[in-house]
């Protein structure tokens, strides 16, 4: 190799080293900024930690008081909820007994814990479904949000 060659690589990986330099010193830049170009008004969390009294209270939730059937063959069933569990199927033992093919004998379990209701898939065939999405494990369920049972779908009611 001749000289000028030599010196072209080396002012080339020299250019190449200051474009990464530069790129990762960008990059950092970017990650320190974050949340300080766009301010909502709203505290940070970390304003909050130091001034608590920027901490705005939570919004009341209201508590589900009735389940209610909204399709299927008992469409317009309702139930009033009270502290112990409900149990969803098609076994005469049910406390909803749902008269739809697709729903196992002891389907599914609706459960208070505290202010809130759970709802809990018990091994059935065709699943359960909350908000469009299957149950793998008991899940927290907001009021009007669609519980799915076979061709059956309940919602919390206030």
């Amino acid at each position: 190799m001749n000289e000028l060659t030599l010196t072209v690589l080396r002012l080339g990986f020299l250019v190449l080293m200051w474009v990464l330099v530069f790129s990762i010193v960008g990059a950092m830049r970017r990650d320190l900024l974050v949340g300080r170009r766009h301010k909502t008004g709203a505290p940070s969390a970390r304003e909050v930690r130091r001034n608590p009294s920027l901490a705005e209270p939570p919004p009341p939730r209201q508590q589900a008081h009735e389940l209610v059937v909204v399709e299927g063959p008992l469409a317009g069933a309702r139930m009033a909820l009270g502290e112990s569990p409900i149990l969803l199927g098609r076994a005469q033992e049910a406390t909803l007994v749902l008269e739809d093919d697709y729903a196992s004998g002891r389907h599914a379990r609706l459960f208070p814990q505290g202010s809130r209701w759970f709802i809990e898939d018990l091994g059935s065939t065709n699943g359960t479904y909350l908000a469009d999405r299957q149950l793998t494990r008991a899940q927290p369920v907001e009021l009007n949000v669609p519980i799915r049972i076979g061709k059956t779908v309940i919602e919390l009611r206030p």
